[in-house]
This record gives C-alpha cells, sequence and structure tokens, in this order.
C-alpha cells in the first residue's frame, strides 16, 4: 500500500484557512466571538475597578477605616481583591447604610454611588438589598420579642400575623429595586464585568440558636435563617436575568455564623469580640468575600 500523500504547503494553507473561517463563523453564530477590547473578563487584570454597598461591602469598625462617614475599612473585601492584583485602581464607594436608593442619591458628604462609573470601568462588584428589607430594624424588633417567648417563634409569628410573611415580601418587593440598579450600571459601565454580591451566613445553617450571644428566640433562628436564603436567592436571580454574575459568600461561611466561638466565627454577634460592627463580617469575614469573589473572577465571563 502506498503511503498517504502529505498536503502540499497551499492545500494545508486553504484547509486552515477554511478552518479558521468555519470556527469564526460558528463563534459568531453561537454568540463566543470575543469582544474588540476586553474589559476585566477572564482572568485578566481590569483597569478600573468600582466597588458599590453597603456596610457588608465596606467594613465598619475594621481597622483601617479609611472613611469615616460611610465607615469604610482599606481592608474590605474590594481592597482585598484589588490587593490580589485583580486590578490596578479601586474607586470604592461602598457606604454602611447604604440602600439602593443611595445608588443616586447623596448620603451625608458622599455622592451618589453610581456617579462613581464610566465608560473607562472595567469590573463593578454590587452587594445591595440588605438595609432594603430591614436587617437592622428585623434584628432589633426579634430581639425585643424574643423576651415574650425564648423557646418559641415570637418573632416568625409577628411578621406574619395577617396571613402574609411580610419579609418574604419585602424581599420580592426589593427586587426590581436591585434590577433598576444593575441596569443603571450597564446604560453608565457597559464594558464592565458585573458581579453581584450576596450576603454570608450570619445565623447557624442547621437552625440551632444560641441564646443570650444572638438574643433571638429558639425556633426563630430558622426563620431568619431562610429570609437571609430568600434575600439571596433574589439576587442570584435578578444578577442571572441582568446578565451579571453572582457571587456565593453564603456557602464559603457557613460555620463561621455569629453563635460560633470568637475563635472560629468570621460574623460578629450583637456584642462584637473583634473590631467589627454587630452582625457584621469581621476582616475574617472580609477576607473569606474576598476569596469568593476572587473564584468568580476565574470563571472565565461567559455573557
Amino acid at each position: 500500500m502506498s503511503p498517504v500523500p502529505h498536503p502540499t504547503p497551499s492545500a494545508r494553507g486553504r484547509r486552515r484557512a477554511r478552518a479558521a473561517a468555519a470556527a469564526a463563523a460558528c463563534a459568531l453564530v453561537l454568540g463566543l466571538a470575543a469582544p474588540a477590547t476586553a474589559h476585566g473578563t477572564g482572568h485578566g487584570r481590569a483597569a478600573r475597578y468600582v466597588a458599590l454597598g453597603d456596610s457588608y461591602t465596606s467594613g465598619p469598625l475594621i481597622p483601617r477605616q479609611v472613611d469615616l462617614g460611610c465607615a469604610r475599612s482599606d481592608h474590605n473585601y474590594p481592597s482585598l481583591v484589588t490587593a490580589a492584583g485583580r486590578a490596578r485602581s479601586l474607586d470604592d464607594v461602598s457606604c454602611s447604610g447604604a440602600t439602593t436608593a443611595e445608588m443616586w442619591q447623596a448620603q451625608g458628604a458622599n455622592g451618589p454611588q453610581l456617579d462613581a462609573l464610566d465608560r473607562d470601568t472595567d469590573l463593578v462588584t454590587l452587594q445591595i438589598g440588605g438595609n432594603d428589607i430591614g436587617f437592622g430594624s428585623i434584628i432589633g424588633t426579634c430581639a425585643q420579642l424574643a423576651a415574650t417567648d425564648l423557646t418559641g417563634d415570637p418573632c416568625r409569628r409577628h411578621y406574619t400575623s395577617d396571613g402574609v410573611d411580610r419579609l418574604a415580601l419585602t424581599v420580592l418587593r426589593t427586587a426590581p429595586k436591585v434590577a433598576r440598579v444593575l441596569t443603571a450600571v450597564r446604560q453608565r459601565a457597559p464594558h464592565a464585568r458585573v458581579l453581584v454580591v450576596g450576603y454570608p451566613d450570619l445565623l447557624p445553617e442547621d437552625g440551632t440558636g444560641c441564646f443570650p450571644t444572638v438574643p433571638f428566640a429558639a425556633k426563630d433562628f430558622p426563620y431568619l435563617r431562610d429570609t437571609e436564603k430568600r434575600l439571596n436567592l433574589m439576587l442570584r436571580l435578578v444578577a442571572a436575568l441582568h446578565h451579571a454574575d453572582y457571587v456565593d459568600t453564603y456557602r464559603p461561611t457557613i460555620g463561621r455564623d455569629m453563635c460560633k466561638a470568637p475563635a472560629d466565627r468570621w460574623i460578629e454577634p450583637l456584642q462584637p469580640t473583634s473590631p467589627a460592627a454587630p452582625a457584621h463580617p469581621n476582616a475574617l469575614g472580609e477576607q473569606a468575600m474576598a476569596r469568593a469573589v476572587l473564584a468568580r473572577l476565574d470563571v472565565r465571563h461567559r455573557h
């Protein structure tokens, strides 16, 4: 049997050209063609990173505080992500107490957070919604009601007294607010990769309580845990609908909630033992959220 003849250089070139053309056509049909300019995608380093969010982003009381008006730390997760080499510059405008409204309106001496965005922004993280559903007031209400029935669920009964879970309803009503923010982010930073960051695990995943470290009634722990899960699920769905990536910070922080011993917890209880705000991530919690963001950045952008 005679050997198979090798293609001539010109034939090989023509085959390669046809293969390249076919691959390009498939990429265009499937929407996989790479953009002419890559802004903050893949494993590269973004030129300009803007961090939007509330106190879970800003890191109140965590040393070193660099903006007392917003209780912002230079060891919060945006700063740690930048220090890890994922951005050349960081514009962190996160601010304690922020709701979705503060994306458009000033908060004290700090201007609207969305004003930090422009067409040169490469990477955006957004962590918002906790104050829209009223994290602070929920904690205060549930702690106050616990004294009326330590072994029961007075907080759940309070929020469902009219036959409707008012906290679940508030989460649903917050969804279009977050959606509006993401629409504005896309309009102002059309080339940026956008990550919606969820909230870490605040209470024991198994639903057990830890009164008086966290002063809630025993059967209210699973109700409040599930409320946070609803919030995170809403953020995940809204992110998907707006072609943003969702960063799950809940699963990586399970077992590090505010009920754990001081050496083990990444979320401080209502009477913190580490420099951090009550019911907020401490420095280790911010590090955990930074790792989650970095891991998500390592997944190539799919939209």
